[in-house]
C-alpha cells in the first residue's frame, strides 16, 4: 500500500492510501489521519478525526463490492480538514435515528454526524465517495 500527497489550492498536501476492504484498514486509515493532522499542527482534531475515520472505512468494509477503498484526507480550506472514504458502490449511506433492539450495527453516521461540522456524499458514475468536515482552530 503507497500513501500519495498531492498538493491542493490551499497550500496544503492531500494525503490518500488505497487499502483493502478489511477491518483491520481501520487502524491504518487513523494512522494517515493522525499523520496529516499532526502534519498540519492540527493535533487537537486528532480524536474526533480519528472516530469519524473509523466509522467511515467500517461503513465501507460492510457495503463496498470491490476488495478495495482509498482513505482521502485533504484541507479544502484554512478552516477544515476533510476525511474521505471511496468506494465502487454506488449505494448512497443513510443516518439511522431507529433503534432495532439489541443490533450495534447501522449507526456510525449518527457518531459522524456528531463529531464533524458537515458530512455528505459524493455521487460518481462509478461508486462514491462519503467524507466529513471538522474546522480547524
Amino acid at each position: 500500500m503507497s500513501v500519495t500527497a498531492t498538493p491542493r489550492p490551499a497550500g496544503h498536501p492531500g494525503y490518500s492510501q488505497t487499502m483493502r476492504r478489511v477491518p483491520e484498514s481501520a487502524e491504518a486509515a487513523r494512522t494517515l489521519v493522525r499523520t496529516a493532522l499532526a502534519a498540519w499542527g492540527q493535533q487537537d482534531l486528532i480524536e474526533d478525526a480519528a472516530l469519524v475515520i473509523s466509522e467511515l472505512v467500517s461503513n465501507a468494509v460492510h457495503h463496498a463490492r470491490l476488495e478495495s477503498i482509498r482513505v482521502i484526507v485533504t484541507r479544502p480550506s484554512e478552516k477544515c480538514v476533510r476525511l474521505g472514504v471511496v468506494d465502487r458502490s454506488r449505494n448512497i449511506p443513510y443516518l439511522r435515528t431507529d433503534s432495532h433492539g439489541d443490533n450495534t450495527r447501522g449507526r456510525g453516521l449518527l457518531l459522524v454526524d456528531a463529531l464533524t461540522d458537515r458530512w455528505g456524499t459524493d455521487r460518481y458514475r462509478w461508486g462514491k465517495q462519503v467524507w466529513g468536515e471538522l474546522t480547524c482552530d
